[in-house]
């Protein structure tokens, strides 16, 4: 997901989509951790992602 995508969800949408993401993140972790991934890159672009998440759901709060 892009920057440009994140910044036209409003703030509940993006709480939830944070949630998403971070679940989705254990999930991986643990399957890692279990059995090696195919892409472990897949566990950095998640970790990038839910980053993205919360520096925008911050400036839309320090924006209000």
């Amino acid at each position: 997901m892009k920057n440009s995508e994140l910044r036209g969800l409003s703030v509940d949408e993006l709480t939830s989509k944070l949630a998403v993401e971070k679940d989705n993140y254990q999930k991986l972790k643990f399957a890692h951790a279990i059995t090696p991934i195919e892409n472990p890159l897949k566990i950095r672009e998640a970790r990038k992602l839910i980053a993205r998440i919360q520096t925008e759901i911050r400036a839309k709060e320090l924006s209000k």
